[in-house]
């Protein structure tokens, strides 16, 4: 088994539903479903601000979650982190809280 083989796992993931996304455990094929099952979650929880972290590199899966943001029906916006020094690597989403 290969260090990759062990860091891309097929066992599921738990992840704290904090408001901080971080994309780098999950393969690309999983990404979108990823991003939208997290999001779901957040809306349940209540929290209006979510930080998804995509990485820089030449900007594939950036532009593959801007892509599914751009259609989903309850995010209000999003943009690139200016906050902090991930800049470009990571994107600040408004979504509507579940009523």
């Amino acid at each position: 088994m290969t260090e990759a083989d062990e860091f891309f796992s097929d066992e599921p993931v738990e992840l704290e539903i904090n408001g901080i996304l971080d994309l780098h455990p999950f393969q690309p094929r999983e990404m979108i479903d990823v991003v939208e099952s997290y999001l779901e979650a957040c809306r349940e929880k209540g929290l209006r601000e979510v930080r998804i972290i995509h990485g820089k590199g030449i900007g594939v899966q950036r532009d593959r979650v801007h892509a599914w943001l751009k259609q989903c029906p309850w995010v209000v916006r999003y943009g690139l982190d200016s906050r902090s020094a991930a800049g470009w690597g990571a994107t600040l989403v408004e979504i509507e809280v579940q009523k």
